[in-house]
């Protein structure tokens, strides 16, 4: 071995190597430019000799400055030393990414930017100093004591249970209806007849209370009303004849916004009378919403009134949001407290208000499943705390209340308001089955993934200046084989709640950075209102639970009675409906079938036809059929429809809802 080959070989860590990087030391070996310029950057010694000296030492300059090496060692040093023998050049450049991508030794701690507010201008020999931060500061001092915030904290606990009542509790619950509130559910679910939903009396009055922002509610799969589909907005059938009479599965609250009795920003309260047996609902459009139109019969409708004896009908939850944020801004600005009990307030503060306001799991809300979703959340965001958040927000507001301020809550809550803000975009749930329903949901997945790529960029350029990046990618390649293995599961698919992804994302946001800032509060405000308006969600789930209200994908039966056995000239009153029998499948499931009549179900049974004597022979109707078990129904058919003219209209083909 030449004589200066264990001089070259042995570097030593610099003085002010901290413990947790004096790990076993490495020499890499490479292109000496690049190892001289990563040298200067980084303030780090490694062996710049020839390839031949490598080749002849390489064992011991690549493997951990112990001495007995293992034999995993000695076999990884063995395939080394081979490649920088047959391919230096190669190995060189190699040797060199590996080196930009570990980042600087000793590990390297980020200050603390630098306020933007903090303006010190030099110009021709003059200083000028525009200290808005630091004024700021000073000025507020006074109001930073521990006593003042417990002070104001007990009166916001105070007032926030006030105004939870005010929207919640002051109206009978019997009133209280939610969003998606309907008298009749969709195909078969209300029975035959729809006897166990249409109520005894189809002429009584209700009196109703609606929550603001329905809406924003809509269907997220597509519904079947006679012949036509409805999808991605409320279900509103009727509502365009002079009196706005709509159909009796028609979102009540929707449609009491469009008839113009409530406000979509702060509900309200109304009157509603029932109908029976009403005919021809007419589409419009009115307070922008639209309705589609049903021209046949429906056993039940409704219309409204404006006048109610409920009092306290405004939803307060603008101004209720309005509050929470000047009190959250009020914490950074003007309180101050430490970081810590900041983020624990912030914390509070968001799920309260998705919980009681924005998303409530119910109207009224139910107290105790909301606590039975704060303790985890606790849990969570302990984590989140000790994992990344702890050595950002010191950082960030020790110095610029102000800034900060604005970098952490102008994400938070754009995350809290999910409902208004990524809600509204064109794509509900990460799932192959959702993303190509609506127009635009692939463009839309497509600038989501760019976006966060760019984001994702910038953080890992950002962590390998530290020098922790091979400890983050670990880390995540370990996650990333978790759900790899999850994603394989049998029977189950992966589903990637809004909340699961602050928990996948946050920890790579614990360096303090302006942008790691904005990061940390979005992802925050994500997870508080994921969990706390739908709960801690299984990240797999079975086919049925993401289904909802789609369709199987299940057998249909078949119509006998189609456009070229149908009679028009024979009377209504002489037709008969008729269906190809039960499959002869062994493995079939199917016992007998369903046939929905406009929508309702009129035949449950083994039968295979329909008379259809009794129906008005004036109007159109719409037939669908589906095979049934003792256990559950099929897909129906899309819609055969029947015109007063005679005609008949074979269905589509496919299944529907």
């Amino acid at each position: 071995m030449p004589a200066n080959s264990s001089q070259a070989s042995s570097s030593s860590l610099p003085d002010n190597q901290s413990k947790d990087s004096a790990l076993p030391t490495y020499v890499i070996q490479g292109d000496t430019k690049a190892a001289n310029a990563y040298s200067v950057h980084s303030g780090e010694s490694y062996d710049l000799r020839s390839s031949q000296d490598k080749s002849n030492d390489s064992l011991q300059n690549l493997s951990p400055s112990t001495s007995h090496p293992s034999r995993a060692q000695q076999w990884l040093q063995g395939r080394i030393n081979r490649v920088s023998t047959t391919n230096p050049r190669l190995y060189s450049r190699v040797s060199t990414i590996l080196l930009w991508l570990r980042g600087p030794r000793p590990r390297v701690e980020l200050p603390a930017p630098k306020p933007l507010l903090d303006i010190d201008i030099n110009s021709r020999g003059h200083k000028v100093s525009i200290p808005i931060e630091r004024t700021m500061i000073k000025a507020t001092r006074f109001l930073t004591a521990p006593w003042v915030l417990i002070i104001l904290g007990i009166g916001y606990i105070i007032a926030l249970a006030f105004l939870s009542r005010a929207r919640s509790f002051l109206v009978p619950a019997e009133s209280v209806i939610t969003c998606t509130s309907t008298f009749l559910r969709a195909n078969n679910q209300c029975g035959l007849n729809g006897q166990d939903c249409i109520p005894m009396n189809r002429s009584q009055v209700f009196d109703f209370k609606c929550p603001a922002q329905c809406a924003n509610v809509i269907l997220q799969n597509p519904r079947t009303v006679g012949n036509e589909q409805i999808a991605f907005k409320p279900l509103l059938v009727g509502g365009g004849d002079s009196e706005r009479t709509y159909r009796g599965d028609s979102f009540v609250c929707a449609a009491a916004q469009q008839a113009g009795i409530i406000s979509g920003s702060e509900g309200g309260c109304g009157q509603l009378q029932l109908l029976p047996d009403f005919t021809d609902f007419l589409p419009t459009t009115a307070n922008g919403l639209t309705s589609i139109g049903f021209p046949t019969i429906f056993p039940l409708a409704f219309r409204f009134s404006p006048n109610t004896s409920l009092k306290h009908c405004s939803d307060n939850r603008n101004g209720v949001l309005a509050f929470d944020i000047l009190v959250t801004c009020l914490l950074f600005l003007v309180l101050r407290p430490k970081a810590i009990v900041l983020y624990w307030c912030l914390v509070c503060i968001g799920f309260w208000h998705v919980s009681l306001f924005s998303q409530p799991n119910n109207d009224p809300p139910a107290i105790d499943e909301i606590f039975g979703r704060f303790l985890p959340t606790l849990f969570v965001a302990y984590a989140f705390w000790r994992s990344a958040i702890r050595f950002t927000m010191p950082k960030i507001i020790a110095k610029a209340p102000l800034e900060s301020c604005v970098l952490y809550l102008s994400g938070f809550w754009v995350g809290v308001l999910n409902n208004l803000t990524f809600d509204r975009l064109p794509l509900s749930r990460l799932t192959s089955s959702d993303i190509g329903k609506r127009a635009g949901g692939v463009v839309t997945l497509v600038v989501l993934i760019v976006v966060v790529a760019v984001c994702a960029i910038n953080q890992v350029l950002v962590i390998r200046k530290t020098g922790w990046l091979p400890y983050y990618v670990g880390w995540y390649l370990v996650g990333g084989l978790v759900i790899m293995v999850l994603a394989l599961l049998p029977g189950l698919s992966l589903r990637l709640h809004h909340y699961i992804i602050p928990i996948i994302l946050l920890p790579g946001t614990a360096f303090p950075t302006k942008l790691s800032a904005i990061y940390q509060g979005l992802l925050l405000g994500l997870f508080l209102n994921g969990v706390a308006a739908f709960g801690f969600d299984p990240i797999v789930q079975s086919a049925a639970a993401l289904r909802q209200d789609a369709t199987l994908g299940s057998l249909l039966p078949t119509f006998l009675t189609n456009s070229t056995t149908w009679d028009a000239s024979s009377p209504l009153a002489n037709q008969t409906l008729k269906w190809a029998p039960l499959p002869q499948d062994a493995e079939s499931l199917w016992s007998g079938f369903a046939l929905l009549v406009d929508d309702i179900e009129r035949y449950a049974g083994t039968g295979l036809e329909f008379a259809l004597g009794g129906l008005n022979a004036s109007i159109p109707h719409f037939f669908r059929l589906a095979f049934m078990s003792d256990s559950q129904t099929g897909d129906f058919t899309k819609a055969a429809t029947l015109w007063p003219n005679g005609t008949w209209v074979d269905p589509l083909p496919g299944g529907s809802y």
